[in-house]
């Protein structure tokens, strides 16, 4: 049986965190490199771009491994990391194709394997995770950080785990127009992806509305 924490326990604890710097840390502070974090937009608004340059900034950290299941690592695929300036030489990033979730778990159970997996996306994984296995799979994996990526609907994360990932998630990033909202368990803010091409987007919609 569990044992029961006193309040000192709860003080004691230790917590992994990432030491973010710059935007990231003014967003996000010093979050804990582990649990859950939701990336959710629109089609064609910078969702993978933006996961991408996440998941590269991450590698500075820990290992990163970004599973590509719904665009696979086709030749589009490898235009959106060109895009994001990934790296040649950066080891710490690696990419999957769709892999079942059976298949997920072996991989990541290695003492060696990465420590945040980036699960791109709700929909290609929905008839797999449902709410009790997603709920083991965060037991089952404690330490590891989950960012899963759902398409957008009515202003809402897509499909059920899409909805259910957001209930859990510390750190929800909300993708439009090449900017990312941050919020959460976190301070909050805006990032930009793309400076340039955000104001263009930006400046239209405000042009479109007036």
């Amino acid at each position: 049986m569990q044992r029961s924490l006193t309040v000192k326990n709860l003080y004691d604890k230790k917590f992994k965190q990432f030491d973010f710097n710059g935007l990231y840390k003014e967003a996000m502070g010093t979050p804990e490199s582990c649990g859950i974090w939701l990336v959710y937009g629109a089609e064609k608004n910078g969702k993978t771009w933006w996961s991408l340059k996440l998941a590269d900034y991450l590698s500075g950290f820990t290992k990163v491994l970004y599973i590509s299941a719904e665009e696979g690592t086709g030749k589009d695929f490898v235009a959106a990391c060109r895009r994001a300036q990934l790296q040649p030489d950066n080891r710490q990033l690696f990419f999957e194709e769709y892999m079942p979730l059976d298949d997920l778990r072996i991989k990541i159970k290695s003492r060696k394997s990465a420590k945040v997996i980036l699960m791109d996306n709700a929909t290609v994984y929905n008839d797999e995770l449902r709410a009790a296995t997603f709920r083991q799979l965060r037991h089952e994996f404690p330490e590891k950080l989950f960012i899963i990526l759902a398409h957008e609907e009515k202003k809402e994360p897509y499909t059920a785990l899409g909805k259910l990932t957001k209930k859990y998630a510390s750190i929800i990033m909300h993708v439009k127009g090449l900017t990312v909202n941050i919020s959460g368990r976190c301070p909050g803010g805006i990032i930009s992806i793309d400076a340039n091409k955000a104001a263009l987007y930006w400046g239209a919609e405000i042009l479109n509305n007036n």
